[in-house]
């Protein structure tokens, strides 16, 4: 019952059409902060758009939003040392393709101005380009994320989620695999504490969040959440109104979580780390394992 997850991309982030390619290396270098030059999601995105590769390596885990902004936006990621990355981590993405990309600029685009591509290579890139994104597209995107959790844990047929955190800050595990959630169920999935910043507003400044707020915020109508469920939380919990119960971060609480054990069937309560080392104390999953939950982490 512990299995891998990844971070995940909202489908509406993807690319479509023909992507006219400018540079073959993105100006943008993890780490280098002096490159991180762009105060909207847009230029940010358009980066990697015109850009044929662009550089990911490991960040605070080996997960990263970054992986699959670049993927999303028709980028190839040149991975730095994928091929030490634990078999458990990044299960999800496409390791084998990646050390693909990543040969296929070190041996023929690497050095190279834009102008001494050749059609051969171009053909090649755009292959391998296509399938990157035919794979985010089937395998990455927050409601691919949360068919995965779904059926990993045998509850295909659920109709209505509750989705608890133990607080409402940034969380890229915990905002994007909701974000999923209310895509498929609408507000048939209830987040509480409400999550402000993944809901449409005029009085949130987006940018202050982590990240600038690119790509996980600002996505929901205010609509996808039924504020009145908020008025009745302890007896839909005792009532068992909602079929499954999900924990968006175990690591940062357990809001109702006695409560809920004295109602749900062990199974019917699902737990999510998407921390960047797996050091949840005083939270381990492997005491949630025993009790019968299924446990999901990012950093395996």
């Amino acid at each position: 019952m512990l299995h891998p997850i990844t971070f995940s991309i909202p489908k509406e982030k993807m690319c479509e059409g023909h992507i006219v390619k400018t540079k073959i290396l993105s100006s943008l270098i993890p780490g280098d902060t002096a490159t991180y030059i762009y105060n909207t999601e847009e230029e940010y995105y358009n980066e990697y758009k015109k850009s044929y590769f662009a550089i990911t390596k490991r960040s605070g885990g080996w997960d990263c939003m970054r992986h699959y902004e670049i993927l999303a936006n028709g980028c190839i990621p040149y991975f730095i040392n994928i091929e030490e990355c634990p078999k458990m981590s990044l299960y999800l993405l496409p390791k084998d393709l990646f050390i693909q990309s990543n040969m296929l600029y070190d041996n023929k685009f690497k050095n190279k101005n834009i102008t001494d591509i050749t059609e051969d290579e171009t053909n090649e890139y755009n292959i391998l380009q296509n399938h990157l994104l035919e794979y985010t597209k089937k395998f990455l995107t927050t409601d691919k994320m949360a068919e995965y959790i779904l059926k990993k844990t045998n509850n295909e047929n659920v109709s209505k989620i509750l989705y608890l955190s133990g607080d409402s800050s940034p969380d890229y595990l915990r905002c994007a695999t909701l974000h999923g959630f209310k895509t498929l169920f609408g507000n048939n999935c209830h987040d509480s504490p409400k999550i402000p910043h993944i809901y449409k507003s005029d009085s949130i400044n987006y940018a202050n969040l982590y990240g600038k707020g690119f790509t996980y915020t600002n996505l929901l109508e205010q609509t996808d959440h039924n504020d009145d469920l908020e008025n009745t939380m302890h007896e839909d919990i005792k009532n068992k109104y909602y079929d499954i119960v999900i924990y968006g971060s175990y690591h940062r609480g357990l809001p109702y979580y006695d409560l809920i054990c004295g109602i749900y069937n062990p199974g019917e309560i699902i737990l999510l780390c998407g921390e960047d080392i797996n050091c949840c104390n005083p939270y381990n999953h492997y005491d949630f394992l025993r009790k019968g939950h299924h446990v999901f982490v990012r950093e395996l």
